[in-house]
């Protein structure tokens, strides 16, 4: 849904019935009109689980693009609206959301209810667009449908600040020191088991680490071009493949870029996937994912590829095109249940069944994601990761690079937060990679915008300062394919790329 497109002939329609006479009745008496119905919503909002005063939620019109009403939680975090109307030809279409100074908020309802669901939905429209380069501006809501005798309760809001992250990420597997400092030094993320993959006996593989279920014969379909693989895949059940696990169709998924991303051993190659796994028919080649690379909603003729040999993102408008480059197909199934717990890749506009917009595994990004610490710093409420604000501060070849951030403290680089050196570090991979929102065609207009009101005051600073576009920025973990480089992240499509560890680039700062 669109919110350019505005039904007010819904609400005019609900004025003129709401203002009726009456009834003509006997000796030509009126009598009062028959009250219309009104719905109400109601909810709390929480924070670890308990009440969170003080957080506005918002009640936001879809039919004529604006804020109906806002409310403030109370001290056992309630709120409430009433008097909903819900008469006119064209139903008023609500979003809510919740907001609150230092946190994030995930909706969610308490109760199945027909005419309620929580979307993540565009609200580009409401703000001003301050350049060419304006980027959509995205709420996770609770979407509301008004209809007669239907309210809502239960309408709730979780908060995270950072200290309470709803996703989690795993080490790389990178076990090889190339520098102090590095990956195969530090071993950020959540530590994978002993055993990481389970064979399952019955054409599938559990990995222990993220809890998602894998086909285990990663070569039983064929090449095959983006639209066909999503389909085959999504038709795939019980008696192909050697399943025999009694799943059917509509089970299994063509991987999210995530989801392929979590596969991978950083300190592994041909494949990128750790040794003793029990996959068959593994090939070095690019393997499809579902997520396409975002078009706006006609949709866009790439969809991100993971080449296996090394872990390399595929991005290239040649061997990505979905109309025309057959890759590798594999099959997944399940929620990350594990010990990380993975987040969803923000696409949510969907172009066929079964791909990653039409499907949305993970944890669903936190709305006001990006937390300003007015100290140089922003947290991620997703992942609870600080990162250093100042993102052109920081530039050399790898290993010069490797150090100088772990040398950073407050006073340098625009940091007032009491940092010491040692507490700040080069991403890894997977750190880097989690602040990406594959809703977005351009991550570096995005981690760089400032959204405005109508007012022209700052309703969402820039994320980063000074994220250069078209700019390689280093990850800490080395490309085992080669160990003469290093994994970088490009700032505007957000692909993991290796790059000689000789040439000169741009660190963002992480702890």
């Amino acid at each position: 849904m669109r919110l350019a497109a505005l039904c007010v002939l819904g609400i005019a329609m609900e004025m003129m019935i709401g203002c009726s006479g009456g009834n003509i009745g006997p000796n030509g008496m009126t009598t009062p009109a028959t009250p219309l119905p009104t719905d109400s919503i109601s909810g709390t909002v929480t924070f670890k689980g308990a009440p969170l005063a003080g957080a506005t939620v918002t009640e936001w019109s879809t039919n004529t693009n604006q804020i109906l009403a806002t409310t403030t939680t109370d001290a056992s975090g309630n709120y409430s609206f009433t008097g909903i109307q819900t008469s006119g030809n064209v139903p008023l279409e609500l979003h809510l959301w919740a907001s609150k100074t230092g946190y994030g908020f995930t909706p969610g309802l308490a109760a199945s209810q027909s005419n309620a669901k929580v979307i993540r939905a565009d609200h580009t429209g409401q703000f001003v667009q301050t350049s060419v380069n304006g980027v959509p501006m995205y709420f996770t809501v609770i979407d509301f449908v008004a209809q007669a005798n239907e309210s809502l309760a239960g309408a709730n809001f979780a908060a995270y600040d950072g200290s309470n992250p709803p996703a989690n990420l795993g080490a790389t597997g990178q076990k090889t020191t190339y520098a102090p400092g590095d990956d195969g030094a530090l071993s950020k993320g959540a530590a994978w088991p002993e055993q990481r993959f389970s064979d399952n006996g019955d054409g599938s593989v559990t990995d222990n680490l993220t809890g998602l279920v894998w086909l285990r014969d990663a070569g039983c379909f064929p090449q095959a071009l983006w639209q066909a693989a999503v389909t085959e895949v999504h038709a795939l059940a019980s008696g192909q493949c050697s399943l025999t696990d009694s799943s059917k169709a509509g089970d299994w998924r063509m991987p999210n870029l995530v989801e392929m991303e979590s596969l991978i051993d950083a300190s592994a190659a041909n494949p990128a996937l750790t040794p003793n796994h029990p996959f068959r028919n593994i090939a070095a080649m690019p393997y499809w994912t579902s997520t396409s690379y975002f078009g706006g909603e006609t949709g866009s003729p790439q969809a991100w590829a993971v080449r296996l040999a090394d872990g390399s993102y595929i991005n290239d408008s040649v061997q990505n095109v979905k109309a025309t480059s057959a890759l590798g197909v594999w099959a997944v199934r399940g929620t990350a249940a594990g010990t990380v717990k993975l987040q969803a890749s923000g696409l949510f506009v969907g172009y066929l069944a079964g791909d990653d917009g039409s499907i949305q595994a993970g944890v669903p990004l936190v709305g006001s994601r990006f937390i300003e610490n007015g100290n140089g710093t922003v947290t991620d409420a997703v992942t609870g990761l600080i990162w250093l604000k100042q993102a052109n501060c920081l530039e050399g070849d790898w290993a010069t690079e490797v150090a100088a951030t772990r040398s950073l403290a407050s006073g340098q680089c625009g940091l007032t937060d009491g940092s010491t050196a040692g507490q700040w570090r080069m991403p890894n991979r997977k750190e880097m990679q989690s602040l990406a929102d594959r809703n977005q065609n351009n991550e570096a207009y995005y981690l760089t915008y400032t959204f405005l009101n109508s007012d022209q005051t700052v309703f969402q600073p820039a994320i980063l300062v000074n994220f250069f576009e078209q700019s390689y920025y280093w990850t800490s973990t080395t490309d085992a394919a080669d160990p003469t480089q290093a994994w970088t992240v490009y700032s505007c499509d957000y692909g993991v790329y290796a790059t000689p560890k000789s040439n000169q680039g741009y660190t963002l700062a992480v702890r």
